[in-house]
């Protein structure tokens, strides 16, 4: 494919990929609506979002899988249809249970997005050509997971739109990016005639939901150290256990053990799951930091995390150009492990009064070095593995990437709401963890509003000095990663010269 076809066939890509994003995040200044129209009880509420964020990251991995062994094209359409149909579900349900199943539909979907396009970008690009193409993706993916919010908070505030539409205004686009796949998008296919691992993929996947069900309900419905973690932890370990023992044995593992012998691959794992932490973790908080101890309102809030956007934006766009003209990477993974590390650091000295300016050149330079990070990750383990196992490798780096930032947002949550609770309660306060609502800080009196702003201030800053040395750890993983010339040929090219047989 000519550059021209290339930019084509990226088009419709871009576009599922956006929405399929779009999805885990646009409903979170929803939510209160959303709970309330459909007479659904609190202890569900964050169950919408999880049950999105769950089907996508236990689903990467099999989607990963069949990418090495069936025709992409075909499997990218396949997702799509699968997020269309749960966006439609949603849109149109009229009980929380449907909503929920809806949301696990579209996570399925959304999994399959997140792996595939990356896995079919690699085949049709060389690595020494990847980097300004992969810029482009990392700056789609930070565009919708950061301006969901926005998005949502404005349809919300819309009144003849409404909550509805959070979940309906992806369906026109993926329609419109399977038909532009149809169009633009030529592969050749490598026919295989090798049977699935159900077992392992089943043995992942229920080990993996396990654990992010654990996470999700640690600390609110049941005590981290309590029988029901010691039994959910023991359980979940098992099942990993068990599939460890069958993906060893198998001929055609889900994921396979081999790839991990590659150093690059390895390290650029343990790092995506650490910047999962800061992409998940950093929006969510900040958000709610700027509705509650700000007092924006949702469509403002989203505004103001324009910053970090643009960050993310400017950093990974220009660095994927920088990097197909040099042919050299490391150097900005490093850059972007130091100023996400700095990012950090300076976002954990927020307060109720922090001026708007400081916040936006915080928020800046975490964009930036996440930016740099998060695509050149994949990109250093895709040129760093053969051909034929391009699926299995991309997959692993984004199943991480979501289970970092699964776990990263429940577990920060959770911190939040216990200082929170202390501070709201050593105040007099009252509580203001566990499954109540975000208090409506427009109809709380003077004396308390200062209490709950300055509660969640401080408890959003101790966030972010949590996740400061969690980002150095990060950068200490990718100072490393070694650095070696980038391929010039695609993953098509390398599959055909490693004696496959493609057929049109």
């Amino acid at each position: 494919m000519d550059r021209r076809q290339v930019l084509q066939a990226l088009s419709g890509l871009m576009t599922g990929m956006f929405v399929a994003i779009l999805a885990a995040t646009i409903v979170s200044n929803a939510l209160p609506v959303i709970i309330a129209d459909l007479g659904a009880s609190q202890s569900v509420y964050t169950w919408v979002v999880t049950a999105e964020l769950l089907a996508m990251t236990a689903s990467v991995p099999l989607w990963g899988k069949l990418a090495d062994l069936y025709s992409q094209k075909l499997l990218v359409q396949l997702s799509l249809v699968v997020f269309v149909a749960g966006s439609l579900l949603a849109g149109l349900s009229q009980g929380i249970g449907t909503l929920i199943t809806a949301r696990a539909l579209q996570g399925i979907g959304a999994g399959g997005l997140t792996a595939l396009v990356q896995i079919v970008m690699a085949a049709i690009i060389p690595p020494r050509e990847l980097g300004r193409y992969a810029g482009v993706f990392g700056a789609v993916f930070a565009v919708a997971t950061v301006s969901g919010p926005l998005i949502g908070g404005v349809l919300v505030d819309t009144s003849w739109l409404g909550w509805r539409w959070t979940f309906l205004v992806g369906v026109p686009f993926g329609l419109l990016a399977i038909v532009l796949l149809q169009r633009t998008l030529e592969l050749e296919q490598v026919r295989r005639r090798r049977s699935i691992d159900w077992l392992g993929a089943a043995l992942i996947t229920a080990g993996v939901c396990l654990l992010l069900v654990w996470v999700t309900l640690a600390g609110t419905d049941f005590a981290w150290a309590s029988w029901q973690t010691a039994a959910m932890v023991g359980a979940s370990a098992a099942l990993l256990a068990l599939a460890v023992l069958v993906e060893a044995r198998v001929d055609e593992p889900v994921v396979p053990l081999t790839i991990f012998r590659h150093r690059t691959v390895t390290l650029a794992t343990v790092a995506s799951a650490l910047v999962g932490i800061a992409m998940f973790g950093g929006t969510v908080f900040l958000s709610q930091y700027f509705q509650v101890a700000l007092g924006y309102s949702p469509t403002r809030a989203g505004l103001m995390s324009l910053p970090l956007v643009l960050g993310l934006l400017v950093s990974s766009t220009v660095a994927g150009a920088l990097i197909t003209r040099t042919g050299r990477w490391k150097r900005f993974l490093v850059a972007g492990g130091v100023l996400m590390t700095l990012g950090f650091g300076l976002l954990s000295t927020l307060d109720a009064g922090t001026p708007v300016w400081a916040l936006g050149l915080h928020m800046a330079v975490l964009g930036t070095g996440v930016g740099l990070l998060m695509q050149n990750l994949v990109l250093a383990a895709q040129n760093d593995v053969p051909a034929a196992a391009l699926g299995a490798a991309t997959s692993v780096i984004s199943f991480f990437r979501s289970l970092g930032g699964t776990i990263g947002v429940s577990v920060l949550g959770a911190v939040l709401a216990a200082r929170v609770s202390s501070d709201l309660g050593a105040a007099g306060g009252g509580g203001g963890g566990g499954h109540t609502a975000v208090p409506d800080v427009a109809a709380l009196p003077p004396e308390v509003l200062g209490l709950v702003q300055g509660a969640y201030a401080a408890g959003t800053a101790e966030l972010f000095l949590i996740a400061t040395p969690l980002a150095a750890l990060a950068l200490g993983v990718v100072l490393l990663i070694r650095e070696v010339p980038l391929k010039t040929t695609s993953g098509a090219e390398r599959l055909a010269e490693e004696g496959a047989a493609p057929v049109h």
